[in-house]
């Protein structure tokens, strides 16, 4: 009977090992966070992720890290597995700030806190909304594209208007450039923060307006892609201000393209004050409902004197 038992125990032992097979490995007693991004394709979000590890690591917090890739029901799908997996918390960058709700309330439902970090959601009960001060950054965007086209002109946006983020900063915006009555907003068009449909739309917006002075890119795919119109066109005077400031459009600054500057988050503060958040959220500390990061604007002057430090 004892050697019957023992065998009964290795059995059970191997089937236990093999039945973990293909699961995540998770850390004995860590609290389990459950992440679904944005995209994995924009180098913000790649350094939000670097962010949220790097402070993760300080709690012994295990992260399960998921792309959406712009799709709502992968996300949707994304927020349900973590459901089903009953992770301690659930930290999302929306890909459509009104259809996530499906998924938030499932999670709200279960009692699992929900956070979201750089795009807000507008339905479902989210505990904080970690991001950049995106009204701000707007502000900075406006100012510094009136004050290239000294005051006047006709402008264009490239708007993503399915995102709470960009519509701060599309708000900001608008802000700054009402106080300059010389301004006319001529176009508003959706590039959807893509590159490729940002450049159908600028090159649509270049062409029904011959008359277009300055281009505000709502991230730096749509910067760029009004870049890409604008090169094409040969429209050189027409001057651009991205958001974002990630490397390929602080070279296209630096080379004295039409981007002339780009409004600047941190990714990196964004991810790691999330997961701050999230502790104070566990240690059961009162939380904000919002913690704005600070942004800033770089123009060719600012990067220089980067690069020479």
């Amino acid at each position: 009977m004892k050697r019957i038992a023992m065998v009964l125990c290795c059995a059970l032992a191997i089937s236990f090992l093999f039945g973990s097979c293909g699961k995540k490995e998770e850390k004995k007693g860590a609290k389990v966070i459950g992440v679904t991004l944005l995209t994995r394709g924009h180098m913000f979000y790649r350094d939000l992720e670097d962010g949220l590890k790097q402070e993760a690591a300080k709690h012994n917090y295990d992260l399960i890290i998921t792309s959406a890739d712009f799709d709502l029901g992968k996300q949707t799908a994304q927020i349900e597995d973590f459901v089903a997996r009953k992770v301690d918390a659930i930290l999302v960058c929306p890909v459509d700030s009104k259809g996530v709700g499906t998924g938030i309330r499932k999670a709200n439902k279960a009692g699992i806190p929900v956070f979201t970090a750089d795009i807000a959601a507008e339905e479902g009960d989210v505990v904080c909304h970690i991001a950049s001060d995106n009204v701000a950054g707007g502000r900075l965007a406006g100012e510094y594209l009136a004050k290239l086209l000294g005051g006047k002109g006709k402008i264009g946006i490239i708007n993503q208007p399915a995102i709470t983020s960009v519509l701060d900063r599309v708000q900001g915006f608008r802000e700054a450039i009402a106080k300059y009555p010389g301004i006319e907003v001529a176009a508003d068009v959706n590039g959807q923060g893509v590159r490729d449909k940002s450049l159908e739309v600028a090159a649509d917006a270049l062409q029904a307006h011959p008359d277009l002075n300055g281009i505000f890119g709502i991230n730096d795919d749509s910067a760029l892609g009004a870049l890409d119109a604008v090169q094409q066109f040969k429209r050189s005077k027409v001057v651009i201000v991205g958001y974002d400031a990630t490397p390929p459009a602080a070279d296209a600054i630096m080379r004295g393209t039409p981007l002339k500057a780009d409004v600047v988050q941190y990714p990196k503060k964004i991810g790691s004050a999330t997961i701050d958040e999230i502790r104070a959220c566990f240690a059961g500390e009162k939380v904000p409902r919002a913690v704005p990061v600070d942004v800033g604007i770089v123009d060719r002057e600012a990067l220089s004197k980067q690069a020479a430090r």
